[in-house]
This record gives structure tokens, C-alpha cells and sequence, in this order.
């Protein structure tokens, strides 16, 4: 096959050549973005991304909803809600992919709460170190016990973790 200048190909996981202008079936999203099909439709429900129907009614994704996942698993990763994640991607005009600049714009804005999650982090490494080094078998030294349940009045999660460590998960 040969390229003209104009023409832009990429390989497909398969090895064969295809434009990068084509757009891609869920199947093939789900697989180069790592989430699986059933999040990818929720996403879209949700708003994070969109997608075309064929004339048959399947799902097709243009090539950019990839950086687009790849954003969504990234401030995923840094604890970043469902919700904070639209927010943010809500903020780009004509719900454009975000660029390296939106991502330095909109990361700053999380720095303070990674460094509060790193925090927590260390405080539960260095307390899971003493606890687990400590050999101590006393429940009444442990600083993890939780005689009479005590806990249960500090609400849902486990209320021994620092408190940027007990987010709820509910938004999968």
C-alpha cells in the first residue's frame, strides 16, 4: 500500500494498517484502553465520552476518546470521583481531548490533595510497620482495636485509615 502525505495510518493490535481517521467499535476501545465495554457505555451515559452509531446501531469512538480514557483512568488514579472527572473535562471547549497544557491546568488544582493522600499513606505504612513488628499481642495497646465497636460511631469504612484514605468508591 502506499501513503500519500496526506494519509495518516497506525498499526491495529492485529498488525494491520488502517486510518487513523477510522472510527473504532467498543471492542476495540475496550481493549486498547484497558476498561472494559460495560464502563465504556457508562461513561458515555455519564457524559465522560461520546460516540456514533452505525447505521445498524453499534457504537463507534473516534481515535481521540482514547487520550480521553487515558485522562479519565489517570485523575482516577489520583482519587479523583466520577463526578470531579466530568467537572474537570467539563471545563474544555466542545468537549475537546485534553491537551498536555489542560493537564498541567487541571492537575494543579489536585496537587494539595495528593500530597494530603501521600500523607496518609506514610502515616498507614509506619503504622502497619509497628503494628505488624510490634509483637506485643495486646488488644489493649493496639492502636487498631476496636473493643465494643467503638468505630461503628464514626460512620461507614474503616475509620482507623487517615481520613483522605476512607473516600467512598461508589462510583466505579
Amino acid at each position: 500500500m502506499k501513503l500519500t502525505s496526506s494519509q495518516a495510518f497506525a498499526a491495529e493490535p492485529g498488525g494491520s494498517l488502517i486510518e487513523t481517521t477510522d472510527l473504532l467499535t467498543v471492542g476495540v476501545v475496550a481493549q486498547r484502553s484497558g476498561f472494559a465495554a460495560s464502563a465504556l457505555r457508562y461513561y458515555e451515559r455519564v457524559g465522560l465520552i461520546e460516540s456514533t452509531r452505525t447505521t445498524g446501531g453499534q457504537r463507534r469512538y473516534q481515535r481521540s476518546v482514547l487520550r480521553r480514557l487515558a485522562f479519565v483512568r489517570a485523575a482516577r488514579n489520583i482519587g479523583l470521583s466520577l463526578d470531579e472527572v466530568a467537572a474537570a473535562l467539563a471545563t474544555l471547549p466542545d468537549g475537546r481531548t485534553p491537551t498536555k497544557a489542560d493537564w498541567a491546568r487541571l492537575s494543579r488544582s489536585w496537587r494539595g490533595r495528593l500530597d494530603e493522600q501521600i500523607a496518609g499513606l506514610m502515616a498507614l505504612r509506619d503504622g502497619l510497620d509497628s503494628c505488624i513488628g510490634c509483637g506485643c499481642l495486646s488488644l489493649r495497646r493496639c492502636a487498631i482495636s476496636n473493643p465494643a465497636d467503638l468505630a461503628a460511631g464514626a460512620g461507614p469504612g474503616a475509620a482507623f485509615l487517615p481520613r483522605t484514605l476512607r473516600r467512598r468508591v461508589d462510583d466505579a
